[in-house]
């Protein structure tokens, strides 16, 4: 197959730590051909879309996964129907140009391309708000804009987190405990001054055993999750904030949460999501560009790639 990337530049990856360069490496193992761009490098030309790429091919000992020159490549211009699958991957932010990029892949889409995740599924659930459809799974949380509601949820629950609808990697994300210190300057900078929503949520004390990413990969659960668990004072588990990781077999309610979900999640086009769980309790659905599949591969032996590209091959069949 030939197989487009679309993902943040290649110079920049880290392959030590990159589910997309091992999603990369386990497809060029398999013989796929490779290529690569930008969301900006997608446009529409006379009626298709189409995008500037580069071919690339994976090159240096794949073991040495902190090697610098990991690839060769040369640039060409193609119509995305002339590829046999398309990974949109991505980074957040969620903004209007990211909206944007999703819909030119929808309309490569009606034209006969094949798109994963889908770009309507990615637009279609916010990965904050799409917890609110599975609700027996969530924690008290709230969804507003409205700093009395905002101070009541407080009120009732006494230690809550805020964070943004829009972030990752744990950015502003914020807890405020039982006597409310800084509550009013942190919602006003969330909200900012009432111009944008944000989440406030129940704190979940198993927080300290990590914040758990659970992948799903067709609608099927990998059997291990990434405890991401918090450092020192830190109150987040994110990788990015510090985290240290740490892969653990799914648990009994781990499974119900992924067994739920993943049908219903594949069946709208979403070939990967990563749900966040803390404890028993469901916190975000990502949908964008799910990760850890390095962490998960490199302490388990659980081979992540290679049952994503299995996915992937049928789906593209």
């Amino acid at each position: 197959m030939d197989i487009l990337f679309i993902a943040d530049p290649l110079e920049r990856f880290r392959i030590y730590k990159d589910s997309t360069y091992a999603m990369m490496a386990e497809a060029a193992r398999r013989g796929h051909t490779l290529y690569a761009c930008e969301p900006q490098h997608l446009a529409w030309v006379n009626g298709k879309v189409e995008a500037d790429v580069r071919r690339f091919e994976i090159v240096g000992d794949q073991t040495d996964l902190h090697r610098e020159r990991w690839y060769v490549a040369q640039s060409a211009s193609r119509a995305l129907t002339s590829f046999d699958a398309i990974l949109m991957r991505k980074d957040p932010p969620f903004d209007m140009e990211y909206v944007t990029s999703t819909w030119l892949l929808e309309m490569a889409e009606r034209a006969g391309a094949k798109i994963f995740n889908r770009p309507q599924a990615i637009r279609d659930h916010s990965e904050k708000l799409a917890i609110g459809e599975f609700g027996q799974f969530v924690a008290p949380t709230l969804v507003t804009r409205n700093a009395a509601r905002l101070r009541a949820f407080h009120e009732a629950h006494g230690d809550v987190i805020l964070k943004p609808l829009d972030g990752m990697g744990g950015m502003g994300v914020f807890r405020v405990k039982a006597d409310g210190m800084n509550l009013g300057s942190i919602i006003e900078m969330l909200s900012e001054d009432g111009a944008r929503s944000l989440m406030a949520q129940k704190f979940i004390p198993e927080i300290k055993d990590g914040d758990k990413r659970i992948l799903l990969i067709g609608g099927e659960p990998v059997p291990y999750a990434l405890a991401r668990i918090p450092q020192g004072n830190e109150v987040r588990g994110n990788l990015a904030a510090g985290g240290l990781g740490r892969a653990q077999p799914l648990t009994a309610h781990d499974m119900e949460i992924a067994k739920t979900l993943g049908p219903t999640l594949a069946a709208r086009g979403l070939l990967l999501v990563g749900l966040d769980a803390i404890g028993d309790w469901l916190t975000e659905v990502n949908v964008t560009s799910p990760t850890c599949f390095r962490e998960i591969m490199d302490q388990t032996g659980f081979d992540v790639a290679a049952m994503f590209i299995d996915a992937l091959e049928r789906a593209a069949a």
